[in-house]
C-alpha cells in the first residue's frame, strides 16, 4: 500500500524537524513549507498552495497534516495567542475547501497541543486523558481553544484527527531564544557561565520527553489514527509524554553529573509562576500499546542536547 504523503507544518521547529527526520525513515513523502507566521495574509498564501501541493501528492489517495508549530510559552501575550489561533483557524478553512471537497474522509490531522498548559491546574495527578483540564494561563486556554478548532473541523469534514498533548520536550535543536526548555537553559548556561533563574521549587514535578520519543509516538499514533476503528470526523486526544517524572531538584543533579559541576541557579520570583503546577505528572491510557517503546533515559537526552549546544557555541550561532 502506498504511503500516505504527509505535510509537517511548523518543520523548522523542534518537534517538526524531528517529525520530519522519524517519517522520512519510515519512507513516507514528506512536504514542509516555510511559513512567514508574522505575516497573516501571506502565510495564508503558503497555506492554500502547500494544501494545493499536498492534494496533488496524494492523488485520488489519502493525505496526513502534521501541525507542530506553535511560537506560544506560558508568558506569551493574549494578542499573540490570538493571532497565533486566528492563523491556525484560516488555515483550517483552507485545508477544508481544497482537500476536503470531494471526501474529507480521506484526510487525517495531528494538531500539538500542550500537556502542561491544559493540565496547569487539574488535581489529582498524575493526569490522563481522562482528567479534567483546567489551564491557569492564557497559553492553556489558547491551547484549547485550539483543540476545540481541530475537533470541530473534524466532524464537519469527516477527516480524523489527533490531538497530542505533549509534556515537557526537550532535545537537540530547541529555540535557545525562547523562554522554555529548562534542560536546554542549563546546556547554554554551562557553556556561557550565566546564571540561570528558576522560579518554582526544586521539588516541582514535570515530564520530560526526549524530541526523538516524541516523534516516535507522533508517527505511530498517526498510524494508529487511520485504522478501521477510528471513524471519519472522530477526533481522538492523546498524550505523548515519558510518563516519568522527575523533580528540577532530580533534573539538576543529573546536569550537574554531566557538566562536572553545580549550574548556577537563581531561585527567584515572577508573576508566571502561579500559572506553574507543582506536581504535572501524566499517564496515557488511550492507545497504550503505542508506549510501550523504552524512552530515552533522562542523563542520555541531556548530553545529547548539551553537544548541540556546544556545536552551535563553537560555530558561533549560539
Amino acid at each position: 500500500m502506498q504511503a500516505r504523503p504527509t505535510w509537517v507544518i511548523g518543520a523548522g521547529g523542534l518537534l517538526g524537524r524531528a517529525v520530519v527526520r522519524e517519517l522520512e525513515s519510515r519512507q513516507i513523502p514528506v512536504l514542509t513549507s516555510k511559513i512567514q507566521w508574522s505575516d497573516p495574509e501571506v502565510a495564508i498564501k503558503e497555506f492554500r498552495r502547500s494544501a494545493e501541493r499536498l492534494r496533488d501528492a496524494a492523488g485520488s489517495g489519502p493525505w496526513t497534516i502534521a501541525w507542530c508549530a506553535g511560537a506560544g510559552v506560558t508568558g506569551t501575550s493574549q494578542d499573540a495567542l490570538d493571532d497565533e489561533l486566528s492563523l491556525l483557524t484560516q488555515a483550517l478553512e483552507a485545508f477544508e475547501e481544497i482537500l476536503c471537497n470531494d471526501d474529507g474522509q480521506m484526510g487525517a490531522l495531528f494538531l500539538a497541543s500542550s500537556a502542561g498548559g491544559v493540565y496547569a491546574g487539574s488535581s489529582t495527578p498524575p493526569f490522563t486523558e481522562e482528567s479534567p483540564v483546567q489551564p491557569l494561563a492564557p497559553y492553556g486556554f489558547a491551547k484549547l481553544r485550539a483543540e476545540a478548532a481541530v475537533t470541530e473541523f473534524a466532524s464537519r469534514t469527516g477527516v480524523r484527527s489527533l490531538i497530542g498533548r505533549v509534556s515537557n520536550l526537550y532535545g537537540p535543536g530547541q529555540n535557545l531564544q525562547k523562554p522554555q526548555g529548562l534542560i536546554s537553559v542549563f546546556a547554554k548556561a554551562h557553556l556561557t557561565g550565566a546564571p540561570v533563574s528558576v522560579y518554582v521549587s526544586l521539588d516541582t514535578l514535570r515530564d520530560y520527553l526526549f524530541v526523538d520519543d516524541a516523534s516516535r509516538l507522533v508517527t505511530d499514533a498517526l498510524g494508529r489514527l487511520v485504522q478501521p476503528d477510528v471513524r471519519p470526523g472522530q477526533t481522538v486526544v492523546k498524550i505523548l509524554a515519558s510518563q516519568r517524572a522527575d523533580t528540577i531538584g532530580n533534573l539538576i543533579g543529573a546536569c550537574r553529573a554531566i557538566f562536572k559541576r553545580r549550574p548556577l541557579i537563581i531561585l527567584g520570583a515572577s508573576p508566571f509562576a502561579k500559572a506553574q503546577a507543582h506536581d504535572l505528572r501524566l499517564r496515557s491510557v488511550v492507545w497504550p500499546e503505542l508506549d510501550e517503546h523504552p524512552v530515552t533515559p533522562l542523563a542520555v537526552g541531556i548530553n545529547n542536547t548539551v553537544q548541540e549546544v556546544q556545536r552551535l557555541a563553537l560555530s558561533g550561532q549560539l
